[in-house]
């Protein structure tokens, strides 16, 4: 392996040289011990990979072409360290919340769970090579353009102005994962992206393929403003159902500020789904094993989404000592359901070196009504509590490594 691991090093080095191409291999290496409380099982302590920082590798390569002209490549993959392989499952296995079972029959509650929707919960679970990023590129000089596995301009947004830039169980994206209330990364999409001073932008457009343009498409923009000592942007997805019917739709607005040592930032995202973005397939799927259609739509009717999403967080930098971040995550759920959460935190990390460090994550997730979100990571799912209503503390104390 190793033999192989050198040769592949090798060859990229020659073909960078013959190319005049830069390339690079990086990564990061994360790993912690958490212990979760709530879930159906009780508590669970074990190893995670990607608490703070989902673990990864990657080769990024670019080629100056003159004239204000570079072609860039990147191709990033997940890595999972407790296990060595490329996709997750969270604790609670394929268990769905109430909410979404509650009153049908045994029969089709368990069918949802064990066939339908349960097994699809998790990241990568097709083992993806590159489920991170795989996207080519030119940029000129009226902007860039990628093409390829590309994170969504919303979500690049959110986790602009997310404290936690999307890590560890502190993050705000934590409690909107089941179902999910934003798209992360979209394949088959075109982006053309400007940036000029503090300011940067860009548009993003996805093909699919299908028989009718309209299919699974998703469309985004947004524009961020990052100067020193002040920050602020908005980020806009919206994507339509198989059948081409409005389906996931999110709207971020965030800003920050930097005073000194204090940073402070905070967002807003509204959440719509008045179409299940799968709503089409999972309808068949049940259609073809005789449910009744008005059970099909009590499920399809459940897994709608109409939410907000606020964060508020501030950040201490001790200089050497590290730095500290308290969060207050809120999602305010408008439908029936009410599956309201709210979560908080502190963290804390301590630099070893520029590339090493430790960290320690205290988050409590207060699920009312029928919320039963649990702690997850940057890199993995939480997962659901034992029932409607069931809190949840998380625990981690973790390390990791770039290069």
């Amino acid at each position: 392996m190793n033999k192989t691991l050198i040769a592949a090093a090798t060859v990229l080095t020659s073909l960078g040289a013959s190319a005049q191409t830069s390339l690079t291999l990086y990564g990061l290496a994360d790993m912690s011990l958490t212990r979760v409380t709530g879930y159906a099982q009780g508590s669970v302590t074990s190893l995670n990979s990607g608490h703070m920082e989902g673990s990864r590798w990657g080769v990024k390569g670019e080629e100056d072409l003159g004239g204000g002209y570079k072609a860039l490549f990147t191709l990033e993959s997940r890595a999972e360290l407790d296990s060595g392989g490329l996709g997750n499952r969270p604790k609670s296995g394929t268990q769905l919340p109430d909410r979404v079972t509650a009153g049908l029959p045994a029969s089709l509650a368990t069918a949802l769970t064990n066939v339908a929707i349960g097994p699809s919960l998790g990241v990568n679970l097709n083992n993806a090579g590159f489920d991170r990023q795989a996207w080519l590129g030119l940029v000129t000089p009226v902007g860039g353009f990628l093409m390829g596995r590309q994170y969504t301009p919303a979500f690049e947004t959110f986790a602009t102005f997310d404290l936690m830039g999307t890590q560890s169980a502190l993050s705000a994206g934590q409690i909107i994962t089941i179902p999910a209330g934003m798209d992360i990364r979209y394949n088959n999409a075109l982006q053309y992206r400007v940036v000029q001073g503090p300011w940067s932008a860009s548009l993003m457009a996805s093909f699919t393929g299908g028989a009718s343009s309209s299919s699974s498409q998703l469309l985004g923009l947004n524009a961020i403003y990052r100067g020193n000592a002040f920050q602020a942007g908005f980020g806009y997805n919206t994507k339509n159902d198989s059948a081409g019917r409005q389906a996931l739709r999110n709207t971020v607005f965030g800003a920050s500020t930097t005073q000194g040592a204090w940073k402070l930032s905070g967002l807003f995202m509204r959440i719509e789904e008045p179409n299940p973005s799968a709503g089409q397939e999972l309808a068949a799927g049940l259609a073809a094993q005789a449910v009744p259609l008005p059970l099909i739509n009590t499920v399809l009717d459940r897994l709608k989404q109409d939410a907000d999403l606020a964060h508020l967080g501030a950040r201490y930098d001790m200089g050497t000592a590290g730095h500290v971040t308290v969060a207050i995550n809120r999602l305010n759920d408008r439908r029936s359901s009410n599956a309201d959460t709210t979560s908080y935190g502190v963290a804390y990390t301590y630099p070893l070196s520029k590339r090493t460090s430790l960290y320690g994550v205290l988050t409590r997730f207060d699920n009312s009504d029928t919320a039963q979100a649990a702690p997850g990571g940057n890199g993995y799912l939480g997962g659901v509590t034992a029932t409607a209503g069931t809190d949840s503390t998380s625990i981690a104390l973790g390390m990791r490594h770039s290069f």
